[in-house]
């Protein structure tokens, strides 16, 4: 009988995994209770077994009928128990029901909050992450890497008795808000709030034990009324000041634009070109502290990388200031002087040309008529470069020659004034005195612009004047003298002869001893809206500046609609016309508000001592609570912060202490970077222009666009290269890159916890490698730790029911433990203590896995070890960890549970190696407890797989046992064969 349509009965409810494993529901289906044949002739493909249960028939057009409501009832229910053992499968253990209520309970029960008064007798311990930038993608794997190695730190500490400070904010002012509010008209604080709350969900998701109550955001009025008092205390000490600096000028957006908005010089938004403006804007001088900030890295517990980026940042150097006098066209000196920077006073008569930057000050005052117009195209020019750009040393050297001269004050020859771009106006002087013999950057020039070369350096190793290049190195000095002007120096080293031209150089007025810096001053002003108003205001009549009173902080941010760049250069800011006018109270008169804001960095500088004291209204913080506090123990972040955010932080602390603020000279006693994680390994096949496969090995050039991606499943390791699976002959580029939206790799840590859980996660992360270095992230290798945290449930907990679920409580018993389980645990609980101290996480969990398979092999699992074990386990995987606990009988939270300490009893190795003989001939070896009796040797013996089949069975004459040596097992091969007891 043919049907067009059966009528069923409904099970909407039902659900069943369709053949790509996924979950398909009858939801999906057009209607859940009547199915025509064209609808299950679509539907068959997705629910193959569904079709195949309830017999139905598809072919040529028709239908088979479905016998009874039973046979359905009866599908469904076989369908529903087959789609639970398949979750069972999946899921090694609950974490989709332990992990949201344990985070809950610490939650409802604040479990980590650190109370404002504690006991001040007790250690404590500062462990801080570097807070992040709430961007709207939320978090990726790679961000909780270091949150989740200071989160074990914080559960171990907590656990050993320390008072904890693990606190979490928010460095939430910055320009991607801002931009989403110029594209979309939405308040960045609307968007601000929103990132937030993903955030906080996120991390809350992965069980960190951050103390919640502390949480602050730079952009709460609260917090950055302080911004401002620092920004006060900076003005009173004359430590903030206005001047004119060139800024990145952006004519066709009408605005500034922040070094990472200028790609190539152009807008990164529109690709508008953008040009090198002066401006006058508010700076810092952290100038003012570089010899302290230098001087105190000796005393940081920080990689030796990272204070030497700081160092060179700083850029200490010793040499001279020496003077140019500038000639006219007749050669006489005018009223002119140039003043260099030089490290190298000893090479001055080897300066046969000077170079001034095109910012230079005096620049106009002695170019040529001739070249006036040359100059101030090529000012131009060098306006629309980053300073990045001009210094590069790979690029090729440009220049301008000014149509004027100087005369070296040495040598007293003219030489050329040129102008060029590699020269920075805001280093040193503006000006250098080149020596083409000496330094390869003004060779390059020389030769490119026909300049004379004069060698005044002879190399110890004279082989290296032959190399036909500059020689940058020291050594004996010639062509260095001049009567005329009294100074030689010829014969003597390039130390000496330094030394002596700067004693010449001051006794004739020529020049000076001079220190010098690369650090420059801080620019610190932004014209955006979405920062921290600068507390100032200028009087209308004098424009003279004053700052807010105090009293009047926090000057909080005026509410817009039109965040849009103005055009004119005026920062948004200004469009608040009723907030930017206000009147002076020292005087009563009429006065204007800075309209430019603090940039992002500003909130970060300062927020680790916030935290100490995060509700205080009438204080930066409090003295005794930042005396116990201080400085953070471990501070834990991304090594590009290794520099300005560091040294920032470092020159406001150093402020803040010679105010009387902090009472530590430095913020950060440990720093450590955590390695990158990058995304999965990418294959890519080369290909020839004909579309042919070649090995990466043999292709000369390497084109991107005649490569193509290879999914893993077509390739195969061989050796240390990948090539493909069917033609090993072609090797692949293996690479991964930096995770990012824009490269598609971005790995969300939402769907990790989902599928794994958290712990699983958590465990990953720290088992990847060593937490210092670069690492990429593959999805199939968290399976390993998951099958780890499910080895150790059922362990504890027991094998799961045939319904998937687990039985209450746990199968560990009260029996006393062997010295063998002893030594295991007091073993596990000396590495694992250790390894986390020193941060070797992955090493960590590498002795909890050893732990549990030496406790698989064991008959009974005594609670006096077990639970142990699992206090080792909670910093790592706090869900399981606080859900075994309660399973083991413990009501309270096993945060705060004493951390086990090893036993160095157990520690000792007490075990031998016991040759064993049969019949006088060695057949192996076991290994047995000092001390072990004569029987016990021969029951281990017995038992070994190697030498059981020489024992069981046979009739033994004698043992000779030498304890600790030998035991040598007579067979008597003429009585009758029997089983060894």
């Amino acid at each position: 009988m043919k049907l067009n349509c059966i009528q069923i009965q409904p099970f909407s409810h039902l659900s069943c995994p369709d053949n790509h494993g996924f979950p398909f529901s009858f939801h999906n289906l057009p209607c859940p209770r009547r199915f025509t044949t064209a609808t299950l002739k679509k539907q068959a493909s997705f629910v193959p077994e569904v079709c195949k249960r309830y017999s139905l028939l598809l072919g040529s057009g028709s239908l088979g009928f479905l016998r009874s409501r039973s046979t359905i009832r009866c599908s469904v229910r076989e369908v529903e128990e087959e789609q639970k053992q398949q979750v069972v499968v999946k899921r090694a253990y609950p974490f989709h029901e332990i992990e949201p209520r344990w985070q809950r309970y610490w939650e409802e029960n604040r479990t980590f909050r650190t109370p404002d008064d504690i006991d001040t007798s007790k250690p404590k311990f500062y462990v801080l992450d570097m807070f992040p930038y709430p961007s709207g993608a939320g978090l990726h794997v790679g961000h909780p890497l270091g949150y989740t190695a200071t989160d074990i730190l914080a559960r171990l500490k907590r656990m050993q008795g320390y008072n904890v400070l693990h606190p979490m904010g928010w460095d939430a002012f910055g320009l991607p808000a801002e931009q989403y509010a110029i594209e979309t008209g939405t308040h960045p604080k609307l968007t601000t709030l929103r990132n937030i709350s993903r955030f906080r969900s996120q991390l809350k998701s992965l069980g960190f034990s951050y103390d919640w109550d502390r949480e602050i955001s730079t952009t709460e009025p609260d917090y950055y009324k302080w911004t401002q008092w620092i920004f006060l205390q900076l003005l009173k000490r004359g430590l903030a000041y206005q001047a004119e600096v060139p800024v990145n000028w952006c004519p066709a957006l009408g605005t500034v634009l922040a070094n990472e908005e200028v790609v190539d010089g152009v807008s990164e938004r529109g690709g508008h070109p953008v040009i090198r403006k002066p401006m006058r804007q508010w700076m810092l001088k952290i100038t003012a502290y570089a010899d302290r900030l230098l001087e105190d890295l000796d005393e940081l517990d920080w990689p030796e990388s990272i204070k030497e980026m700081q160092r060179n940042w700083i850029g200490r150097s010793e040499g001279a200031e020496m003077d140019f006098c500038v000639i006219d066209n007749d050669g006489r000196e005018m009223d002119l002087k140039i003043t260099v920077y030089t490290t190298r006073p000893d090479t001055i008569f080897g300066a046969t040309y000077l170079v001034v930057a095109p910012e230079h000050f005096l620049l106009s005052s002695f170019t040529s008529t001739e070249q006036s117009k040359y100059v101030e195209e090529y000012k131009d020019l060098a306006s629309r470069k980053s300073d990045l750009e001009r210094t590069e040393l790979q690029k090729e050297k440009t220049g301008v020659f000014s149509g004027c001269y100087a005369r070296n004050p040495a040598s007293g020859e003219a030489i050329p004034i040129w102008v060029a771009d590699y020269v920075l106006g805001s280093y040193g002087t503006g000006a250098i005195m080149a020596v083409p013999a000496h330094d390869t950057r003004d060779y390059e020039f020389a030769l490119k612009y026909n300049i004379p070369i004069k060698w005044v350096v002879k190399p110890d190793d004279e082989s290296c004047n032959e190399s036909g290049t500059a020689y940058s190195g020291e050594g004996i000095m010639e062509n260095s003298s001049n009567s005329t002007v009294g100074l030689d120096i010829n014969g003597v080293s390039s130390k000496e002869a330094a030394c002596k031209v700067i004693e010449w150089a001051e006794k004739t007025g020529n020049g000076k001893k001079k220190v010098n810096y690369k650090l420059r001053d801080w620019l610190f002003a932004r014209q955006r809206y979405w920062g921290e108003p600068i507390p100032v205001i200028f009087l209308d009549d004098t424009g003279e500046s004053a700052p807010v009173l105090e009293t009047e902080l926090p000057l909080t941010l005026p509410e817009l609609d039109d965040f849009t760049p103005t055009g004119t250069g005026e920062p948004p800011l200004s469009k608040a016309v009723s907030w930017v006018k206000t009147i002076d109270p020292s005087s009563g008169k009429p006065a204007r508000r800075e309209t430019s804001t603090m940039p992002q960095w500003a909130g970060s500088c300062w927020y680790y001592l916030r935290f100490m004291d995060p509700k205080n209204p009438k204080e930066l913080v409090d003295k005794e609570k930042e005396m116990y506090w201080s400085p953070v123990d471990v501070y834990v972040g991304g090594a590009e912060h290794a520099v300005l955010h560091l040294l920032y932080s470092r020159f406001w602390h150093k402020v803040l202490y010679d105010i009387g603020v902090v009472s530590t000279k430095e913020p950060f006693k440990c720093v450590i970077n955590q390695g990158i994680i990058l995304g999965e390994v990418q294959y890519m096949a080369c290909k020839d222009a004909d579309g042919n496969y070649i090995s990466a090995d043999s292709s000369d050039m390497l084109d991107e666009s005649l490569q193509e991606t290879v999914p893993e499943e077509k390739v195969m390791k061989s050796g240390e290269s990948f090539v493909l699976r069917d033609n090993p002959n072609i090797r692949l580029i293996a690479r991964a890159h930096k995770m990012s939206k824009s490269r598609g790799n971005v790995v969300n840590p939402d769907d990790v916890v989902s599928e794994y859980g958290a712990d699983s996660l958590r465990l990953y992360e720290m088992f990847m490698g060593p937490f210092r270095d670069s690492k990429t992230w593959n999805t199939s290798g968290i399976e390993g730790v998951h099958r780890f945290l499910g080895r150790t449930w059922r362990l504890i907990v027991g094998s799961p029911l045939p319904d998937g679920k687990f039985k209450g409580g746990t199968v560990v018993t009260d029996e006393k433990p062997t010295v063998e389980q002893l030594r295991a645990l007091h073993k596990c609980i000396a590495k694992v203590t250790e390894e986390i101290e020193g941060t070797r996480f992955n090493t960590g969990i590498s002795a909890m896995m050893e732990f549990i398979n030496a406790a698989y092999k064991w008959d009974k699992h005594p609670r006096s070890v077990i639970e142990p074990f699992v206090l080792l386990l909670s910093p790592y995987a706090p869900h399981m960890a606080e859900e075994l606990w309660l399973r083991l009988g413990h009501t309270e939270s096993v945060a705060y549970v004493p951390f086990p300490k090893a036993d160095p009893t157990y520690l000792k190795e007490t075990t031998i190696v016991l040759p064993v003989q049969i019949n006088g001939k060695t057949r192996g070896t076991i290994q047995v407890e000092e001390g072990c009796s004569e029987d016990e040797a021969f029951i281990l013996a017995s038992q070994d797989v190697k030498l059981s089949k020489y024992l069981n069975g046979q009739s033994i004459k004698k043992r000779i046992f030498v304890p600790g040596k030998i035991l040598n097992v007579i067979l008597d091969r003429q009585n009758a064969k029997v089983s060894i007891q």
